[in-house]
């Protein structure tokens, strides 16, 4: 049974809930949602969103969520890096051009840039769980049947489909886990959040590494031909799948989504949880409180009377309103600083990563990928059987080499906040891109892009914070989705830039990813701090 919303009425004297009162059927009652201060007495007030997150403690609650939402952003690591992985092997059987591989990195990103506004504006709406559970079922399946497409085609649709999928859950999950959080832990649990990123990197790389040059992995179904990399794309899409799962089943909505709501019961009952596995073995009993009165969220749909094409125009016309909402007032600064600042990091990061296991297959024999100034197409003078396993030993080398950075960026986020990390990174991250166009030698160039990588990955980390903590919570998923997309048209840019140019000359993309990254560290100079602030 839950309390009542606080008047500013009651009496401060009226005893507190602490487990001894029950009903004549043993259920606990509240007598008041007053709450207690330290010395034991009635604290006279309802609790704020914050306060309330605090009263839950911090434990094993937490760390189950660190791991559940880990494995939904390490599987969408695994599903977008799923294709560069791929590429040295698939663009035999699917008869790919520089062109055509360039354009199926680009599918996925597509997806990703439709989904990620559509799907955080209906987080936003309808609610975090509801949203991740559909997005990483979008995800799995579509991504698990690309592996049946016989035609590039289909193969390319089905890539993209998977995307909008993978384009709700990333801004969504990080929304999600960061309203769970006490204010002075949420950078570092954010941080450590992101680092599951790599996990998905390694795992991706690994599962590469293990299946792709299995050649005996072969089976004519009629028209296709099912080689090792099609098991390899159906082994990439169970992360997704089972992380959608564990949220249908398992998973309570966010707290503060439900409090901006309305819905001051089912969020009680949410903290009621949280605190029972944080206080486990404890002693402790749950003190029942009321929450201060918070507006509902702004933008509701609104039910429509009217022909589907109204409704339809009203849906769109809704949809749009937070994007408004980023350009008024105190917040259009920063998102204009964003939207630089997302579109540099993303044209760099992915226009290179996606492209570093194609890189290096050219370069196995020896030199850098960049060291002539024309490559020769890969159709014409390379197979791809038998496969390369250098390629993918790398890959999981340069993904094993974002350990550092992750660690350093949970241990340092708290004390120095998420701005100056952000900028600082990004700067490193340009001096190592524009260095590898100069290096001689294989090893060289795995060494550059290992600091590229664990660099790199401090700036994503600390993008993953400074973007959660700028908004309010009705806006945070569709400011997010929308910054995403954005970034998402910068990956796409990034890997079409290569698709045209890495077979005559890398040096202008490498040059452009350095420039790009360069101007996002400065930009990123003119963002407020947001260290421990509080979640509005």
């Amino acid at each position: 049974m839950f309390g009542h919303r606080y008047t500013g009425k009651e009496e401060a004297t009226r005893p507190l809930f602490t487990g001894d009162h029950l009903d004549s059927e043993g259920e606990e009652v509240l007598l008041d949602q007053w709450t207690l201060d330290e010395s034991g007495g009635s604290a006279g007030k309802a609790l704020t969103y914050e306060e309330a997150v605090e009263q839950t403690g911090f434990g094993l609650f937490h760390w189950l969520l660190l791991l559940v939402c880990g494995w939904a952003n390490a599987s969408d690591a695994v599903e977008i890096l799923c294709v560069s992985f791929l590429l040295p092997t698939a663009r035999c059987d699917l008869l790919l051009s520089s062109s055509d591989m360039g354009l199926l990195t680009t599918s996925i990103f597509l997806g990703m840039m439709v989904g990620g506004y559509i799907w955080g504006y209906l987080a936003d709406q309808r609610g975090r769980r509801r949203v991740l559970v559909v997005s990483l079922t979008v995800n799995g399946l579509f991504g698990g049947l690309a592996s049946i497409a016989p035609w590039f085609w289909l193969f390319l649709l089905l890539r993209f489909i998977s995307g909008v999928g993978v384009g709700g859950s990333i801004p969504v999950i990080f929304s999600y886990f960061s309203e769970f959080m006490p204010r002075v832990r949420r950078g570092a649990m954010i941080s450590a959040l992101a680092t599951f990123w790599m996990a998905g990197n390694i795992l991706a790389a690994g599962l590469a590494w293990l299946v792709i040059p299995r050649t005996w992995v072969h089976v004519s179904l009629g028209t296709l031909d099912f080689q090792s990399w099609r098991l390899f794309v159906v082994l990439c899409s169970v992360p997704s799948l089972t992380s959608a799962l564990i949220f249908k089943l398992l998973m309570p909505e966010s707290p503060k989504f439900l409090v901006e709501a309305g819905r001051e019961k089912e969020a009680i009952r949410v903290f009621r949880q949280m605190f029972e596995l944080n206080m486990k073995g404890s002693g402790k009993t749950f003190l029942e409180f009321g929450l201060c009165p918070s507006s509902k969220l702004r933008g509701e749909l609104e039910e429509v009377q009217g022909s589907p094409g109204q409704t339809l125009t009203l849906i769109l016309k809704q949809s749009l309103e937070p994007i408004k909402h980023l350009f008024r007032g105190p917040l259009r600064l920063r998102s204009i600083a964003l939207i630089i600042i997302f579109y540099c990091i993303s044209f760099g990061y992915y226009g290179l990563w996606m492209w570093f296991p194609e890189l290096f297959a050219r370069a196995e024999d020896g030199g850098s990928p960049c060291a002539s100034g024309s490559l020769p197409s890969p159709l014409q003078n390379q197979t791809c059987y038998p496969v390369k396993t250098a390629v993918y030993m790398d890959s999981f080398i340069i993904a094993a080499s974002n350990l550092p950075g992750n660690v350093f960026t949970i241990l340092i986020m708290d004390i120095t906040g998420g701005r100056m990390l952000l900028s600082a990174s990004l700067m490193v991250s340009s001096v190592s891109v524009f260095l590898i166009y100069l290096v001689q030698t294989k090893t060289q160039s795995l060494g550059l892009s290992c600091v590229f990588s664990g660099v790199s990955v401090i700036a994503w980390n600390a993008l993953d914070v400074v973007g959660t903590e700028l908004y309010p919570t009705w806006l945070r998923s569709s400011a997010f989705g929308f910054f995403t997309g954005v970034g998402r048209v910068a990956a796409i840019t990034g890997n079409v830039v290569f698709g045209k140019l890495v077979d005559s000359n890398c040096f202008v993309p490498i040059l452009l990813v350095s420039i790009m990254l360069l101007t996002g560290g400065l930009v990123a100079l003119l963002l407020p701090q947001t260290r421990q602030t509080e979640l509005t």
